[in-house]
């Protein structure tokens, strides 16, 4: 059985230079090698082979069968090798390879795509792929090298510990959804402790601690329990049928319905911070998406009334 094991790449490219040459001179001569020490590999690589590679002419060499189908898999193989440089170093670069974005979802709705949209213009070599998932979630992507940069919330889970690199990106307030119809509508804004009546429209289980449950603690009042609804499209649906109101986070504005409008509560308004959170060496790529999205503006956080 050949010795596959004696394929190592100095050998197999000084192989390559001898066949496309058909000379052991012009080999050594590029690549600087003695003759002698070109003819020395060359046996090397015949007795790996399990026979010869050349054969010898009065003037050069030319192959064997045996030679050009080595020839051929060589070929393939440097060629697999020198691709695989190149990719590497435009990974390195920031200008190929592969991102690998995750997001909550609410950051998909206000803040990713913009800065995806901006980052795939400057970079179109480099293939993008996302994911979405709760933070929590997405910080364990992260840390298992599935993820090169993932956009997280402080809440309710707080920031990761080792393992990440976190960067701020901005706060997110909570704004309060409102039916066109409500009395506070026309407002610029909203005191929480006149919501006190209101039913709320929430997604959090009974009995966890959430930001409302905080703000409303401090305005001195419980908030009133509603229908429970995941979603935000539903709970668009339930405030805009009158069912109750919902905090929504400004990062989600331009995805209200024309139904509703949001207004900002006076005093200290819940809110949470927005992070980018990176492996430690990050990919330049990850850096410069991290880059795009620091530059991301608020359009506006109050609906018309």
């Amino acid at each position: 059985m050949p010795d596959v094991n004696a394929f190592d790449t100095a050998a197999l490219r000084l192989f390559d230079e001898v066949a496309r040459g058909g000379s052991f001179t012009a080999a050594a001569e590029l690549l600087g090698y003695t003759q002698s020490a070109v003819s020395r590999r060359v046996a090397a690589l015949e007795r790996a082979a399990g026979g010869p590679l050349f054969e010898r002419l009065a003037r050069g060499v030319r192959l064997t069968p045996a030679g050009a189908a080595l020839h051929r898999h060589a070929v393939a193989v440097l060629d697999r090798l020198d691709r695989a440089g190149e990719e590497l170093a435009a990974i390195h670069a920031g200008s190929g390879g592969t991102l690998r974005v995750g997001a909550f979802a609410t950051a998909n709705a206000g803040l990713v795509p913009a800065a995806l949209r901006r980052f795939a213009a400057a970079r179109p070599d480099v293939e993008l792929r996302l994911v979405e998932g709760l933070s929590g979630h997405l910080v364990d992507r992260l840390r298992a090298g599935a993820l090169d940069v993932a956009v997280i919330s402080d809440y309710p889970a707080g920031l990761p510990g080792e393992g990440a690199t976190t960067v701020p990106l901005r706060e997110d307030r909570l704004l309060v959804a409102l039916p066109r119809g409500h009395a506070l509508a026309g407002e610029p804004d909203v005191d929480l402790r006149d919501l006190a009546e209101e039913s709320w429209i929430e997604a959090a289980p009974r009995g966890q601690p959430t930001l409302l449950v905080a703000a409303c603690a401090a305005a001195g009042f419980t908030p009133r329990g509603g229908l429970r609804v995941a979603e935000w499209t539903g709970k668009f649906a339930f405030v805009a049928a009158g069912l109750g109101v919902t905090l929504v986070p400004e990062l989600a504005a331009g995805a209200v319905p024309a139904e509703l409008v949001l207004r900002p509560l006076r005093g200290l308004a819940p809110a949470r911070r927005v992070y980018a959170a990176l492996p430690d060496p990050a990919l330049p790529a990850a850096l410069e998406f991290t880059a795009l999205l620091k530059e991301w503006e608020v359009c506006t956080t109050v609906s018309p009334g």
